[in-house]
This record gives structure tokens, sequence and C-alpha cells, in this order.
């Protein structure tokens, strides 16, 4: 599974009145911040099918479609027939996303762990509000809404005026695909509505071909369809997609440009290693309290970004073609590593990354500040979580010295061991060897013993430049 802080797990107990039974992350909150909805691991802290893959967690949404349900229309609307085409979707799509979470559970049943007709109207419309095409889902919302009539922003999908806009995010990298939807925040910056990552692993390949693999691109449009259904579900107004180092590569993109304007209705920006350096930048130092000057360092996929600045002005940026993918890709590395493997991975990031210098030199920052998965994902493993938690993560410290050992740690192990690791993001175990690489001879090329962890990166600088950029509308 994702994220989970232990805000949530402590809110979420509270809000069931029990401990929950399975692992989850939260994929929707209300305006005042608590769940709304949350997505359960398919099976349960007993090793037993756990029938509901979204659930309607906050008290208030709970109790108003209890009144729905009270009023006997789980019978009335089983039996309408023209809900029956898109009720046997919405079914078959949520069997894909237990299926997708852990082999094998999509047979065991699509909305609330039933194959057809409607057990739960709760299930549906936490479907429906985690991005599901579910009809029933959608009339559920139309008669519940607003669920906090008396919220500065009224609860989700709510057709009246706002006090503050709603908007979604979407980062297209070459390793994962990330969704937030958020509002301005009362004391400036943003608040998370919902956030979510899924790893697509939409630059398979391009390094070598130049072009998007056909079935990577249908994994990414997938989710990118259920981003879409859920940024609208939750009140988004406006909905911005970033497209980085693996589109920029790729000689087909304009498919995926076709794709994304279908689902989204806006064309993707192709934004330039520059630009995704300037995002990142912007994000991470979003409420970061460290001394400056500050560099900023982003490892994806298929390109690293290091900005250079002061958080209150325009930082010196500079992208390079040096990944945890593309890396991976040109050593093919055995399972696990082998010394000699492990010596080209480092070669190859040292040499990738010397260009920088030129943009950010070594010496001219006070704070060196990692965001994304590699460096994140390195801090879990240093700090031995028994899950990923970005409250304990972010603003951490992640010293060179833990860092290289947690390396040699992750390279001793194989991909099947790093997968079982319970903070390691599903799709991220094959590659987190060379993005920890990138990292070490990030620390080593800028002279750094240590670095800032954050968790705040390009998805939030993207979406920061929404709210501070109001819609004319």
């Amino acid at each position: 599974m994702g994220a989970l802080s232990s805000s949530d797990l402590e809110q979420v107990t509270v809000q069931l009145e029990r401990e929950p039974q399975t692992d989850f992350e939260v994929v929707a909150r209300c305006a005042g911040g608590h769940p709304l909805v949350i997505r359960n691991h398919p099976v349960d802290h007993e090793g037993d099918p756990f029938p509901t893959l979204y659930w309607l967690t906050c008290p208030e949404a709970v109790k108003a479609v209890s009144r729905l349900e009270s009023a006997g229309w789980i019978k009335r609307l089983d039996a309408e027939a023209e809900l029956q085409d898109g009720l046997e979707l919405a079914h078959r799509e949520y069997a894909a996303e237990r299926e997708r979470l852990a082999p094998g559970a999509g047979a065991w049943g699509g909305v609330g762990g039933t194959a057809r007709g409607i057990k739960c109207l709760h299930a549906h419309y936490a479907n429906h509000l985690a991005g599901g095409d579910d009809p029933v889902g959608r009339w559920v919302a139309e008669r519940v809404e607003p669920v906090h009539p008396d919220a500065p922003t009224p609860g989700p999908a709510y057709p009246g005026p706002r006090t503050r806009e709603r908007v979604a995010a979407v980062d297209m990298g070459t390793n994962s695909i990330r969704l937030l939807v958020a509002e301005p925040a009362e004391s400036g910056g943003i608040a998370e509505v919902a956030r979510d990552m899924v790893i697509t692993r939409l630059g398979t390949g391009v390094d070598r071909t130049h072009r998007l693999d056909p079935a990577a691109l249908d994994r990414t449009m997938e989710v990118l369809g259920r981003y879409a259904r859920r940024a609208r579900a939750l009140g988004a107004t406006r909905i911005r997609v970033g497209a980085t180092s693996a589109v920029r590569d790729a000689e087909n993109r304009d498919d995926l440009f076709r794709r994304v304007e279908e689902l989204t209705g806006v064309p993707p920006e192709l934004l330039s290693g520059e630009g995704e350096g300037r995002l990142s930048f912007l994000g991470a130092t979003s409420r970061l309290d460290v001394p400056g000057p500050l560099l900023v360092f982003d490892i994806g996929g298929g390109s690293t970004e290091l900005a250079l600045g002061d958080p209150r002005g325009a930082p010196a940026t500079i992208s390079v073609d040096v990944g945890s993918v593309r890396l991976t890709e040109r050593v093919g590395p055995d399972d696990p590593p082998t010394p000699a493997q492990l010596e080209e991975m480092t070669r190859l990031a040292d040499e990738g990354l010397a260009p920088a210098e030129a943009t950010v030199p070594p010496g001219r920052a006070a704070t060196l500040v990692g965001v994304a998965g590699t460096t994140t994902t390195v801090q879990a493993l240093v700090l031995g979580l028994p899950r990923y938690d970005p409250d304990a993560i972010h603003g951490s410290v992640l010293t060179r010295e833990a860092a290289e050992r947690a390396t040699r740690q992750l390279a001793a192990m194989t991909t099947a061991e790093r997968r079982a690791l319970p903070f390691m993001a599903s799709g991220r175990e094959d590659v987190i060897v060379a993005g920890a690489q990138i990292l070490l001879a990030i620390l080593r090329r800028w002279g750094f013993e240590s670095c800032v962890v954050s968790e705040r990166d390009i998805l939030d600088g993207l979406a920061l430049e929404m709210v501070e950029t109001p819609s004319s509308r």
C-alpha cells in the first residue's frame, strides 16, 4: 500500500470506533482535512479477503448515506434497468483495482465484495469519490452533498459558490503518475483534499526506443482516467497535467497528448527539465524552515533536477538525463546486482550529474533538500519504519553515512525482498538501487554530509501555481 501518516491512522480509528482490520491509505478528505474515503488492502490482517476496497469513513457522510438506505433505496435502485450496464462496468473496474493491489483479488468481487447488483450505497458512494465510474455512487452524491454545508469550502461536488476554489494537479512521470487535489489554505499555501500515487512505468524502454510503449501508455491512461473522475467528484474546477522526462524523449507523444485531453478536458503541459526543477523547488520549499540558500534535488525515473536559490526568489535550475529507471535499463543489473554492476551505476550517475555543476556549483548552498520517491524511500529504510509514514519522513535529516548503509542493504537484496519491505511502493523495488546510487552521487559531488528530506515536490509546485493564479470563472 501507499503512504499512511500517523495522524490519519489515529483519525480513522476514531471514525470507525475500532482498530482498522487491514492496511489502508486515505484517498479523499473532507473540507476540514479529515479522512473521507480510505483505500483498503484486499487482504486483512488475518490473511482473509477484505470485501470493501473503498470505505467511507467520515461520520457525517456515513449518516447521510444511511438515511437513503433506510428509505429503501438499495432495493429500488437495484430494480432500475437503466443502471445495470453502468453498474456491471463499475463492478469490473473495482475488481481490476483489487487485482492491481493483490494478484488474485480481482476474483473476490466488485463494489463492496459483490459481483452484481447493489450491496451497500456507502461502498458505491466511496467508489465514486475515489474516481470509480459508478452510476449508483453518482446518484448518491446528487442526494447527500454537500456533506458539510457549513464548511468554508462545502462538501464534495458542491454545485454552489465556493469561498476557495479546488484544483487538481497530476504529475505524469517516467516511473509513476501522481494526483494532488487541493485548495488554498487559510494560513497560506495549499490544503490537501486528495493525494495518490501509482507506479505505471510510463517510461519503459523510452531511453532505448524513444517511443512510449503501448502497454505502459494504456496503464498510465487508465490511472489518469480514475484521477480525473476523482478530481471532479471532489469538486476540482481545474485540472493541470504535467508531463516530464519520458514524454519529452518520446517521438510518439502526440497519442498521449490526445488521450490526456480526452480524459481531462485539457492538454498536458510538456515541462522542460528546467521547468521541472523550478516546480520541485517551489513545492519543496513551501513551509520548509531551514537555512538558505537551498539546493533542491529531485531524482525521477528518467531525469534528475537540481535547483539552487532562495525560497523568495527564482532558482537556478538544471535537468540531467540520469534517473532511476533510465540508469537501471542502461546497466541491466542481475538480481541482486553484482559489484561490477553497482560500480557501473555509480560511474554513470556521477558522469550524468557532472554537467549540472556549471549551473548549480558546489559550495553555494547552506542546505541540501531531497524530494521524491528515491530519497523518501531510502529514509524510510534508515528510520526503520513499519510502514511508509509521511509525518515521520517530512523534514527529517538523512546523513550520507546512513544513505550509504541503506544503499548497501538494498543492493544486497533481491527484487522480491525489496518488494516485501513494508514501506516500498509497488513498482519501485527494481529501480531503487539505481536511484540510491544517484542520491549518493549528489551528496558526494556537492559536498554534503546530509540532506533534509521533503515530502513536497513538483506535484505541490504544480498545485501551488494554480491556487496562486485563481480561475477567472
